[in-house]
């Protein structure tokens, strides 16, 4: 709920009027107090926002921003239990500050998404070394997820060249058996990298029948299935290993701040949600930079 709120409110202009015309300065202003700024900050985000005493903010530190004359500054809003970050940009005297994303047009804007981006190790399908690799954060227990599920089982076939890599977001907090699920299908991947995703989509399949009661028997049942040995999922599930596999991933998608379901990184390009017109359009404009394969 915070990270909804936050967007939302992070998408409302600073101001409902034009905003002033800024002269050119003549000379540089000189810096104001580092501290002082800090404190004109929380006051400023606090009214702006409406957020009372209940809303913990951590600003700063203030850093010197790509941009001349302006500091780089991290906020981290807490509420409820939950907490979410921003980044605002603040004039070095304290006048003007803005929310936006620098972008350095000299670097390639994916890059640093890719890098981050671990693909061995986790179910895949499609050539190792494709140029195109669709990377998707999902949740077992996600609806939505869901929905993504059913476009990319209908788009996949299409694009044999492209690399479709599955990497478990569980959402915890809202999907109580998303943990389990995520851990058995891991078990299933380790026994049989091939039949994890004949058990990955019967979990889809039969979203709305899994319950917390009745998760564990059906996860096995889905393996038992695919034609894995169950009990060797059933020894599997009870061991670190699988969990900090599915851990692992949580914290990378973490690290790409990563706080929806599904999200899909598309050679690094991220996409939020199941827009299938833009997941093909993403798809494509990729293999079209492509080079051309060696004759």
């Amino acid at each position: 709920m915070l990270r909804i709120l936050l967007a939302i409110l992070l998408a409302v202009p600073l101001s409902a009027q034009a905003p002033p015309a800024i002269a050119p300065a003549k000379s540089a202003a000189p810096a104001a107090d580092t501290s002082a700024i800090t404190k004109k900050i929380e006051s400023y985000l606090r009214k702006l926002f409406a957020w009372g005493p209940s809303f913990k903010l951590s600003v700063g530190p203030l850093v010197p921003a790509p941009v001349s004359g302006f500091y780089k500054v991290d906020i981290k809003v807490s509420f409820g239990g939950e907490s979410d970050t921003l980044t605002v940009y603040v004039s070095r005297d304290a006048r003007y500050l803005f929310r936006a994303e620098l972008d350095d047009m000299s670097a390639d804007p994916f890059a640093a998404a890719r890098a981050r981006l671990r693909i061995t190790g986790n179910p895949s399908r499609g050539p190792a070394n494709a140029a195109v690799t669709v990377v998707e954060f999902s949740d077992f227990q996600c609806p939505t997820c869901r929905q993504l599920h059913n476009i990319l089982r209908e788009v996949a076939p299409n694009y044999p060249q492209v690399r479709f890599v599955f990497k478990d977001f569980p959402l915890t907090q809202i999907h109580p058996w998303a943990m389990t699920a995520a851990i058995a299908a891991r078990c299933v991947y380790q026994q049989s990298p091939d039949t994890f995703w004949r058990v990955h989509d019967a979990i889809y399949d039969a979203q709305d029948a899994i319950t917390v009661q009745n998760a564990r028997s059906r996860l096995l049942d889905f393996a038992q299935q695919a034609g894995v040995n169950p009990e060797a999922v059933r020894s599997c599930m009870s061991t670190p290993a699988a969990a900090k596999a599915v851990n692992d991933n949580f914290a990378e998608g973490q690290a790409l701040k990563v706080a929806n379901t599904p999200t899909v990184f598309i050679n690094g390009r991220r996409l939020i949600g199941t827009n299938r017109d833009l997941l093909l359009q993403y798809i494509q404009y990729e293999l079209s930079q492509a080079p051309a394969p060696n004759p």
